[in-house]
């Protein structure tokens, strides 16, 4: 193989790396339709826009019995693009982390309950950002929601003094939108 056929595949393959990183940070950093929420206890305020969506793939809301009653305990969470690749981590906190370890903590502002056999939906506001090693998805998070859940509620068995320190993982499923502001 010539010089000139290597040095054409290399420039071919950089081009080509080149131009899908620019199209993942352009998908990152576009803005998404905001979804619709059922009350404005939940919607976001006005200028933000949501720029990355993460649908849960695996998660738990975990519970421990405390001897009278089953108490939240924290959130573990694969969240994934539409694509079904692993983007974000969530875990207590609650915390959000990238997989290019940027990651937002995160406040309740508020929830709304839309399916009585399903965790609410959530409005959270960022209280701590950070950038990560390998880039900076989640550092520009002002806001999160939680929608579309399915399951996650605290166990319907029986948390009495024999059962104090038991821990149980409930499945659950959501969406998590992610918002930052439109202000430069």
């Amino acid at each position: 193989m010539s010089r000139f056929t290597r040095l054409c595949r290399a420039v071919g393959v950089g081009l080509a790396v080149a131009a899908s990183t620019l199209s993942m940070t352009q998908v990152a950093h576009a803005a998404l339709p905001s979804p619709s929420v059922p009350d404005t206890k939940i919607a976001v305020p006005a200028g933000n826009e949501a720029f990355l969506v993460g649908h849960v793939s695996t998660g738990v809301q975990i519970y421990k019995c405390d001897g009278k009653a089953w108490t939240f305990v924290a959130p573990r969470a694969d969240l994934v693009d539409d694509k079904g690749q692993l983007i974000i981590k969530h875990f207590a906190g609650p915390t959000w982390q990238a997989t290019d370890g940027s990651s937002v903590i995160a406040g309740r502002v508020d929830g709304v309950t839309v399916d009585p056999n399903a965790i609410p939906w959530l409005l959270l506001k960022a209280t701590k950002t950070t950038a990560g090693r390998g880039g900076n998805l989640l550092a520009p998070t002002t806001f999160i929601q939680r929608i579309n859940t399915v399951g996650g509620l605290a166990p319907t068995e029986a948390c009495n003094a024999a059962k104090s320190g038991t821990v149980r993982e409930v499945s659950y499923g959501a969406d998590y939108f992610f918002y930052k502001s439109t202000k430069g």
